[in-house]
């Protein structure tokens, strides 16, 4: 499979990120959504298997959709093809990332919480995690949502670039597809204990590499946000392997590290509550911390788009 102008595809698609944010009407990955939930209510049991189907079906017709494109842009000839690569690949990066958007919610939710309103607060939570916003106070949103904006620039920027920098089309899809089936049936609730494994062990395998390169840019940043990089990287070291999700652990062990923070704690979910362990040495995460996550989400999102294109860049060179 041809890789001229995925490079130019990936810089693109991240620069419409930035100046457009999420589609307003339309999105391909609310409509994907909608599709799993109505395949869901069709294939659902309480086991393992359905779920298995389940998953191998969505994400397979999306990376298979992926591959089409690809071919598309080999068939267009020579000359045409580094174009139509380039121009596909920036459709797909723009549809699967979501780092404007993300950091726009927390923004929001941090101006919310500066200004009192703590109502306006809570409508803005479910954006951002599944926690029960009623449940929580000034300080339990700011720890919401300084942990979910630091794990979701791992899912909604730095993952789609890496997978899309070595797998083009295919992987951007296929990525976003499988991260999305982890949040609609990936929680351990009653419906979906078994149903949903396969998604979410899935989701797991696909975020290793992601979620590492997503610690170890934080680590190279956290100057930038007033942190020390050995203090980044010693909250990974020592505070990762406590978190119940193998892949979440180093992204908000090394944030915290980086911001000099500690995060954890109980954790009020619909299924439940998890007592998370904690990670870093700092204080508890305060309104005005807010902030400062929002711009360490900025910074990774920015280092991990070099990267990205830097990577797709080597890898056309070498196979072009």
């Amino acid at each position: 499979m041809g890789t001229r102008g995925r490079a130019a595809g990936l810089a693109a698609g991240i620069v419409a990120d930035a100046l457009l944010g999420d589609p307003r009407r339309g999105h391909p990955v609310a409509g994907f959504g909608t599709l799993a939930a109505r395949l869901e209510g069709r294939m659902h049991r309480d086991a393992v298997a359905p779920g298995v189907a389940y998953t191998a079906i969505l994400v397979g017709a999306v990376v298979a959709a992926g591959v089409v494109a690809e071919a598309a842009a080999t068939r267009a000839g020579a000359r045409a093809e580094p174009v139509v690569r380039a121009g596909l690949t920036a459709v797909a990066t723009w549809a699967v990332l979501g780092g404007t958007s993300l950091v726009g919610e927390g923004a929001a939710l941090a101006a919310s919480l500066d200004s009192g309103d703590l109502a306006a607060a809570r409508a803005r939570i479910p954006h951002l995690c599944a926690r029960d916003p009623e449940l929580l106070d000034a300080d339990g949103m700011a720890r919401a949502g300084t942990e979910s904006l630091a794990e979701n620039t791992s899912d909604a920027v730095v993952g789609p670039l890496v997978w899309g920098a070595v797998a083009g089309i295919p992987g951007l899809l296929g990525y976003r597809a499988v991260n999305t089936l982890d949040a609609m049936v990936g929680y351990r609730t009653a419906r979906h204990a078994r149903f949903g494994w396969a998604s979410a062990r899935l989701d797991d395998v696909v975020n290793l590499a992601p979620a590492r390169v997503t610690a170890v840019v934080t680590v190279a940043v956290a100057p930038l946000v007033g942190g020390s990089p050995a203090s980044a990287l010693r909250a990974w070291r020592r505070d990762a392997a406590g978190h119940p999700s193998p892949n979440a652990g180093p992204v908000e062990a090394s944030a915290a590290g980086a911001l000099g923070l500690r995060l954890g704690g109980p954790t009020v979910y619909a299924y439940g509550t998890e007592d998370r362990p904690s990670l870093g040495d700092g204080h508890p995460p305060r309104v005005a911390d807010l902030h400062r996550v929002a711009r360490l989400s900025r910074l990774v999102a920015g280092a991990a788009g070099l990267l990205a294109v830097a990577t797709a860049a080597v890898l056309g060179r070498r196979r072009g």
